[in-house]
């Protein structure tokens, strides 16, 4: 089992130099992959090419990068310079975002998310191959028909270039165009206990393009703090949850919301939103039941924590991806290396 970590704060937000030391440490820890993120704050991009020029070995994705920020054009210049420049260790990871970033931030209608991820993920491997880009789809058409361009362009790297394709998705319907599409599944709020409530559509969309479930490196993890103290480690974590059941979305569509109905917590999981919704954050919080953390989040003493890595590990995760908890940059970077050593151990 490999394991990823994201370049977002863990406790308080850490600045960008703590980052930096952040991602350097889990490479000298042997953590395999960083990813950046992207809602309405930071880019994906720039953080990662910084990053390239400050590590060696360990891969830069992101995680997301959201299509309807940039043509697909662009995504395939900017997945095939970064390729460059970190000699070989990006990973193009796409995605939809929410109805609210997606209007709000870039003012493209929210509808047809999903054709655009496929269009876009088709486009970036046509300009991978070095080959003209000639496409004709239902969001985008190269060359523009009637426009300037009267013969298609490369973009790209001469010659081609590899870059790997993830995805990130939680609906079914995204779930099954990850299986169909991409090299990879950038998994949020994965309960083990409720595996197949991702692992189906993943694999009908795997065997749609005559594929198996195993043909996809498939990454998924959580917060990760270690103690005795059970009952305060998931008090901790309420808060969390509740912001991720209430405030990623709207009444109507929440993404977030929508895993923990499928994975068997529809009652608390529509109540919770309801309450946050209505400002009532701390009664949002107190509801968010002990299963739902437990079953979501990795955290407890040593040897709960062995045991749900080795779940995780026996579902088929090929990447944990690990938030370690702490207040400071030196209590993350401890939970982390404490959580890499047990991973090793278990999956040895």
């Amino acid at each position: 089992m490999k394991i990823s970590i994201g370049l977002a704060g863990n406790g308080p937000t850490l600045s960008w130099a703590d980052t930096i030391t952040y991602v350097q440490e889990a490479e000298r820890l042997g953590v395999d992959y960083a990813w950046s993120a992207e809602a309405w704050i930071r880019d994906a991009v720039a953080p990662l090419a910084y990053l390239a020029a400050k590590t060696e070995r360990i891969h830069l994705g992101t995680g997301i990068m959201t299509v309807s920020a940039r043509t697909p054009g662009m995504v395939a210049m900017t997945a095939t310079t970064l390729a460059e420049v970190s000699d070989g260790r990006f990973i193009l990871g796409l995605g939809a975002s929410g109805p609210q970033v997606i209007e709000g931030v870039h003012g493209v209608p929210y509808p047809g998310q999903l054709e655009r991820i496929r269009e876009t993920a088709e486009i970036v491997r046509i300009a991978m191959t070095g080959e003209p880009l000639h496409y004709e789809g239902k969001h985008y058409t190269l060359p523009r028909p009637g426009g300037a361009a009267r013969r298609p362009l490369r973009v790209g790297v001469p010659g081609g270039i590899h870059v790997p394709i993830y995805v990130g998705a939680m609906s079914p319907a995204g779930l099954r165009l990850t299986g169909e599409i991409a090299d990879g599944w950038i998994g949020h709020h994965f309960i083990p206990e409720a595996s197949e409530a991702y692992f189906g559509p993943l694999r009908e969309g795997a065997q749609k393009a005559g594929r198996k479930l195993s043909d996809l490196q498939l990454q998924a993890g959580g917060w990760v703090e270690i103690g005795d103290d059970l009952d305060a480690l998931v008090d901790s974590r309420r808060a969390y949850l509740a912001f991720n059941l209430g405030g990623m979305g709207s009444a109507k569509k929440n993404f977030y919301n929508d895993v923990y109905v499928r994975a068997g917590f529809p009652d608390e999981a529509k109540e919770v939103q309801r309450l946050w919704l209505a400002g009532e954050r701390d009664k949002a919080a107190a509801l968010v039941p002990d299963e739902m953390v437990l079953q979501s989040q990795l955290i407890g003493p040593e040897a709960r924590l062995r045991e749900r890595i080795a779940l995780f590990r026996d579902l088929g995760i090929g990447v944990l991806r690990i938030s370690p908890a702490g207040k400071d940059l030196a209590a993350s970077l401890e939970t982390l290396g404490r959580a890499v050593d047990v991973v090793r151990d278990v999956c040895k």
